[in-house]
């Protein structure tokens, strides 16, 4: 018998202890990698190639100011600009309040905005019967999916920020990866039955020539409106994103405290099971080095026993965590999650490194303390 196979044989002797054991260090696990992967998505995933080219210029308090229309033609003169359009959040209420029912709604310029938004695949015929219908809409096909909408269906639509229920028909419908499950229609249909909203934009969506020009191009555009009355703040499509979960608070420490809770708990339940194992385990212990086992070699098997229960449960909570964020990101109750948030291979590795980490952290102490058993004193153990 191989120092392997001693080890893993030893390590489910208990089954029930070890059993609950990685169970907690799964569900652990499985929080870990479920916050990990949402830390990547929002502070390090860049988005689609495209979404790199792409800035936002809205107002420089809050996107509760809208911008006057005529930004526009002075935003598309800056040079490294090619193509701008408004954008203006409808909301997100269909049929009723429930959350199963909502999505984003967004007007903007039908003409313009697939030079903006070219990551957006729509049918070319499909593409110019919204274009040309001015009571038109775009939706993603995953919205379609959902409500099991098709190319000339009839919606109603309601919003808490604007007095109007208009009513569009399907006339696009586009795929783009990850999916963003909203729906666009002409901001001019919006205008014609709100009369103060004539002129204005919630925001600017701009495409730049190059990722390069992004920080240039967004430093003129400040400043060329510095002195107008309604201050602009522009900034990175993700930047813009990055906003809206700031505005929960401080999402970063959040993310943070719950992965050095989760180590900590890790630890306790970890050292915990070696602990109570290795203690019961005395005279054996007495009786190995009785026939040969060195200091080392306890000390080495019971390091083992322990990263290896660990890294078995660690294995449970990455596939759960997995199983879990790919249904969140299909699910319809699941409002507000990244249609592009998944357990990555580097999130995977780390999350078994940290296993095997607390693995070997928690059961070096019970283990060293074991190895200098004495063989007497093991012997006459009674436990």
């Amino acid at each position: 018998m191989t120092l392997g196979s001693f080890v893993v044989r030893n390590t489910f002797r208990n089954k029930r202890r070890s059993l609950l054991t990685m169970l907690s260090i799964s569900f652990s696990l499985l929080l870990l990698t479920l916050m990990m992967s949402i830390w990547r998505t929002f502070y390090i995933d860049q988005g689609p190639p495209d979404s790199t080219k792409r800035i936002i210029t809205r107002d420089r308090v809050s996107l509760a100011f809208f911008l006057p229309a005529y930004y526009r033609d002075k935003i598309r003169s800056v040079p490294g600009v090619a193509a701008v359009v408004p954008m203006t959040y409808f909301g997100n209420v269909y049929k009723d309040d429930r959350a199963t029912n909502s999505f984003a709604q967004v007007v903007t310029d039908p003409d313009e905005y697939p030079k903006v938004a070219a990551d957006k695949i729509v049918p070319p015929d499909q593409l110019l019967a919204w274009q040309h219908d001015r009571t038109g809409a775009m939706v993603d096909i995953e919205l379609a999916r959902k409500f099991g909408w098709k190319i000339g269906d009839h919606l109603t639509l309601q919003s808490p920020y604007f007095p109007v229920h208009p009513e569009v028909t399907i006339r696009a419908i586009y795929t783009i990866d990850p999916p963003v499950r909203s729906l666009i229609f002409n901001a001019k249909y919006l205008e014609e039955s709100v009369d103060w909203f004539k002129g204005q934009a919630g925001w600017y969506l701009i495409q730049v020539a190059s990722p390069n020009d992004v920080a240039p191009v967004s430093k003129a555009i400040d400043e060329m409106f510095r002195n107008a009355p309604q201050r602009t703040k522009t900034e990175s499509q993700q930047a813009f994103q990055l906003s809206f979960v700031s505005s929960l608070g401080n999402v970063k420490a959040f993310i943070l405290g719950i992965c050095g809770a989760v180590v900590f708990a890790i630890l306790l339940v970890s050292g915990n099971t070696m602990a109570m194992s290795i203690r019961a385990r005395t005279r054996e212990v007495a009786v190995l080095k009785t026939l040969g086992f060195t200091r080392q070699r306890v000390l080495s098997m019971f390091v083992g026993e322990s990263i290896a229960l660990s890294v078995a449960g660690g294995m449970l909570g990455v596939v759960g965590a997995t199983l879990l964020i790919r249904w969140l990101t299909h699910s319809p109750v699941a409002i507000g999650i990244p249609g592009g948030m998944k357990v990555t291979l580097p999130t995977m590795l780390a999350s078994l490194l940290v296993a095997a980490t607390v693995g070997f952290i928690s059961g070096c102490l019970p283990a060293y303390t074991a190895s200098r058993t004495n063989i007497v004193e093991g012997l006459r153990h009674i436990g």
